[in-house]
This record gives structure tokens, sequence and C-alpha cells, in this order.
């Protein structure tokens, strides 16, 4: 039950963002500073909320900078020229990283018969 409340939550704290990405809270605040288009929403007393198009922005800067190995420059360079195809790669590494998860549980099941 407290997984469905998770998912139809429609804002989501720093903290929780940061653990998500599994990122710190400093670099998503950094990130904000050099990536202009991520804005969360703010409260007046400065708490961010993030909603899911926060975290998909999050998600394919984080896969350009921390995945795939870009610097700010170049990841900002790839998103303003092409950002579809960088949404596109984006999803395509989740996407496979879940699998991966699937086979790494398969296995481990399968292990246990062994």
């Amino acid at each position: 039950m407290e997984s469905e409340n998770k998912e139809l939550k429609r804002y989501y704290t720093i903290k929780e963002v940061a653990q998500m990405i599994n990122v710190n809270e400093s670099t998503l605040r950094f990130w904000e500073t050099e990536f202009p288009y991520l804005r969360p929403k703010t409260l007046g007393n400065k708490v961010r909320q993030y909603q899911e198009k926060d975290i998909e922005q999050i998600r394919l800067i984080h896969n350009l900078v921390k995945v795939r190995g870009f610097k700010l420059a170049a990841a900002q360079k790839i998103i303003s020229q092409n950002r579809h195809g960088a949404e596109k790669s984006a999803e395509i590494l989740q996407n496979l990283l879940a699998i991966r998860e699937e086979l790494k549980e398969l296995k481990r099941s399968l292990d246990m018969f062994v």
C-alpha cells in the first residue's frame, strides 16, 4: 500500500530525489545552477518540490554526466542540440539497467537450485 501511495505522489523532496538518482543533494542543487530548464517548484522557505518532469530531466543529466562521463558543458550542448536523442538514450539505458537487475535476480533464484 505504501508503494502505491509513493507512486501517486505529486511532489518529491530533494532528499527523495537524491536517493532515487543516487547522487548527493548538493549535486542536484549544483545542476540547477548549470541547467536552466531544471527548476523545481520552491516554497517560501526555499524547500524544493520536484515533479516527475523534473526527475526525468535529472535522470537525463545523470545519464550524460555520471554514467556516460560527459563534462557539464558537453551535456548542456547535447541536450540543447538533440534533446530527443539524449532522452531516448537515457530511456534505453534505464531499460537495460532494469533488465540487468531482473537477470541478476533470476540468476540468484537459479543458484539456489544448484
